[in-house]
């Protein structure tokens, strides 16, 4: 079982991709991941990769579609994966949908986890960091200590600061990002039958049994 996350930045793919790998047994498959580790490991297609980022050009499709075939390649991704930042275009589905019939495969399901653009401004530009701990907090869920002291309990203090792309500003723009190249995969998935629109808005939890009554029904 194939299935792809689609969600404006910070609707909560990531946390509910999670959650359906501890459940479904699927290995959760995130492009920054690959990217990150083809980096690290300076392969061909990460040094590829890098000499685009490096000249602050986007990487092309061919080349995070290569990284992600070679990804799903391997044989934890054998019954299938969730995938979670990709596909990005519609190049990419059209190149997801070619890679997996070639091994008699298809994606079985696309939750799009819907929440407003005030609520994503919200919870982004809310974000803070610990400088030192990397323990993350929010100013209105989950606020920094108010006597500074650092939550590994070494009595040090925190060092809190927004992260930049956490800053309106760049939100913003991500979310420019996704509506121009992105959001059209809502019409491709929906013309293919595969689309599930779930409240993003709710909580976690609601969220996660939602999601999971979907998979249920196509599973029955």
């Amino acid at each position: 079982m194939f299935i792809v996350m689609l969600g404006v930045p910070g609707a909560g793919k990531g946390t509910q991709a999670q959650r359906l790998e501890e459940r479904l047994g699927l290995r959760q498959v995130s492009t920054g991941d690959i990217f990150r580790e083809n980096l690290r490991n300076q392969t061909p297609l990460g040094q590829l990769a890098k000499s685009y980022m490096d000249k602050g050009e986007l990487v092309p499709d061919d080349v995070t579609i290569q990284m992600v075939e070679e990804r799903l390649s391997r044989p934890d991704c054998a019954r299938g994966a969730i995938l979670d930042g990709f596909p990005r275009t519609l190049a990419q589905a059209a190149a997801l949908d070619q890679m997996l019939s070639g091994k008699g495969q298809k994606v079985a399901l696309v939750p799009l986890i819907s929440v407003t653009d005030d609520e994503v401004m919200a919870r982004l530009t809310g974000r803070r960091v610990c400088r030192r701990c990397q323990s993350v907090f929010h100013l209105l869920f989950n606020r920094p200590p108010p006597d500074g002291e650092c939550p590994q309990g070494d009595k040090s203090q925190c060092d809190i600061y927004q992260r930049g792309d956490d800053q309106p500003e760049t939100v913003r723009n991500r979310l420019f990002v996704y509506y121009k190249q992105t959001s059209p995969l809502i019409g491709y998935y929906f013309a293919h039958g595969l689309l599930a629109e779930i409240n993003g808005a709710q909580e976690i939890d609601r969220v996660t049994s939602d999601l999971w009554d979907v998979l249920s029904r196509i599973q029955a």
